[in-house]
């Protein structure tokens, strides 16, 4: 099997759309004598569950039909969204793309990382069209999923030790072309800010919240957050989900400490 023909199957419903271009384009210079070995980082599924995913490429589904997200399609969106965010203040800091690489490499080891990171260079040579991209993630993509895609931008934006306000902008309107409600944004954006009233935003509640509020958004967000939310992702997602939760439980035991119940 050819690797063109392979990753096709592989990403899915990614391979299709404006995702799809940007991907055949950067691969353009990588897939010249290679094997299907040398792109572990796609995901792989059996060939039924290809098959299916690749049927459903370039097509529109309700939230009730999405499919669930396939490893390929969501490291492809990361890689993707990632240049988005590293070039948003009009400079690619070396920091940025170290905490990429790093995360590559703690999710996937050096070998697979080195290959996910080859295909994000030659992403980030192009022009994303973000809209049209955060629009086919959203039709095709879980909940769950653009949630820890929005979570992995931030912790790129903070990786040159500060958020631009130009970053912030940018991180907010893909938050908003992915579907992602203002307050799932704030709660996920207080996560790498240090503020007085950070653990209410991140459990998505305001100071007024009664003892009981504060009880009952702990347990909505606690089960938002959860990492076998995301188990579908495979086990190199999983660091980032239980940041998210660990942030939650956190923030619940901050008010339960300043509240004193």
């Amino acid at each position: 099997m050819g690797v063109t023909k392979w990753i096709g199957g592989a990403l899915g419903w990614a391979f299709g759309g404006p995702i799809g271009a940007i991907i055949g384009l950067a691969l353009g210079s990588l897939v010249d004598g290679a094997s299907k070995s040398d792109f572990p980082f796609l995901g792989q599924g059996d060939r039924k569950q290809d098959a299916s995913r690749q049927s459903t490429r370039g097509t529109f589904r309700s939230a009730q039909q999405r499919p669930q997200t396939q490893p390929g399609d969501f490291e492809v969106s990361l890689l993707i969204l990632a240049s988005v965010v590293i070039k948003a203040d009009g400079h690619q800091d070396q920091r940025e793309l170290d905490f990429v690489r790093q995360q590559f490499v703690s999710m996937y080891g050096k070998d697979r990382a080195n290959q996910a990171f080859s295909l994000f260079k030659n992403i980030n040579k192009q022009q994303i069209p973000t809209r049209q991209v955060c629009l086919q993630i959203k039709q095709m993509m879980d909940h769950a999923s653009r949630l820890q895609l929005l979570h992995f931008l931030f912790g790129i934006a903070r990786a040159d030790g500060m958020v631009t306000d130009t970053e912030v902008s940018q991180i907010y309107m893909i938050a908003g072309y992915l579907g992602i409600s203002s307050r799932d944004y704030d709660s996920i954006k207080a996560m790498f800010y240090n503020s007085s009233d950070n653990a209410y935003k991140i459990l998505e509640i305001t100071k007024a919240a009664t003892n009981d509020e504060v009880k009952a958004a702990y347990r909505k967000m606690a089960k938002k957050y959860h990492p076998d939310k995301v188990m579908h992702l495979g086990k190199e997602h999983q660091e980032g989900a239980e940041e998210k939760f660990r942030q939650v439980q956190l923030a619940y035991e901050q008010l339960q400490k300043e509240r004193g119940f």
